[in-house]
């Protein structure tokens, strides 16, 4: 089945989707974006998904291309016309096209929005949930406001890449005092020896997950503690167990930190048991 996609204003089979080559996101990064998880036909976490769309676009001073109820039903479109019923929505909005200038465009150049859906293999993900998968660290080296979701990814992409280079699935960050940050494209978790669930404060240095919000709301029903500091790699590898977090992976363990194995190299109890409670807890939007 062909894929559809929604391209300002038109859904539009996803092979023939295309923006002006001037659009600024194209030349500038200058737009932002949201990944949305799709499970069982439910849009999970969409308010604050949503919430923190509207954020990044206050903090880019970029306008809402639609106004939220429109975009909510533009994304249910895109993944009923997929027929997605596990996988992922996405959502990409720009300053719109404008000839190539650094300064902003007339303030009536519309903002350009592009909505996708595809599909992901459940089977896939339960193997490698089964396994656990491996991260490396690298050193931080994105611009300061990583707290904007932004289409402005190059560092993360290397770090990716490097990843997959060495066998891993992920790269987490470390800042100038050796505490990691976040991972390239997830937020990064572990667990103690007294069973606490340690991630990174997400008021300067990260991004705010969502999934990382939601992790906590199950936490807290699982009777789970919780600590928003910072930790080391040295502390990672000695941990009980780590994890990562994000609308793309929901959680996800991991079983080794720069081919060294987290505790016994397998996926932990702890980390399993939120990823199993996550479905009930998080919010969930009918979307086909």
């Amino acid at each position: 089945m062909p894929r559809i996609a929604y391209v300002n204003g038109r859904y539009i089979p996803h092979a023939e989707a295309t923006v002006h080559v001037e659009d600024r996101g194209y030349q500038f990064a200058d737009g932002v974006y949201e990944v949305c998880e799709v499970a069982r036909g439910y849009i999970m976490d969409m308010t604050r998904h949503l919430d923190r769309l509207d954020r990044s676009l206050g903090e880019l001073r970029i306008a809402w291309p639609v106004n939220r109820k429109a975009l909510q039903m533009i994304m249910a479109e895109v993944i009923r016309r997929n027929k997605v019923e596990n996988g992922m929505v996405y959502v990409q909005v720009t300053r719109g096209v404008a000839p190539r200038d650094h300064y902003f465009p007339d303030p009536k150049t519309p903002s350009s929005v592009v909505v996708t859906a595809k599909r992901t293999d459940t089977l896939a993900t339960a193997r490698k949930v089964e396994a656990g998968v491996k991260v490396i660290t690298h050193p931080d080296n994105r611009w300061e406001r990583v707290d904007i979701k932004t289409v402005g990814l190059l560092p993360n992409v290397l770090a990716r890449q490097k990843a997959r280079e060495a066998g891993a699935v992920e790269a987490w960050f470390f800042d100038a005092d050796g505490m990691v940050t976040e991972g390239a494209s997830t937020n990064a978790w572990i667990v103690t020896a007294d069973g606490t669930l340690v991630t990174r404060p997400a008021d300067s240095g990260i991004l705010r997950g969502v999934t990382r919000a939601t992790v906590m709301d199950v936490a807290a029903k699982l009777g789970l503690k919780v600590e928003e500091r910072a930790f080391s790699v040295q502390e990672a590898l000695k941990a009980k167990e780590a994890f990562i977090t994000a609308a793309t992976t929901v959680v996800m363990p991991v079983v080794a930190i720069d081919d060294t194995p987290v505790a016994n190299g397998h996926p932990g109890e702890t980390t399993l048991s939120i990823r199993a409670a996550f479905f009930e807890v998080a919010e969930k939007a009918k979307a086909c």
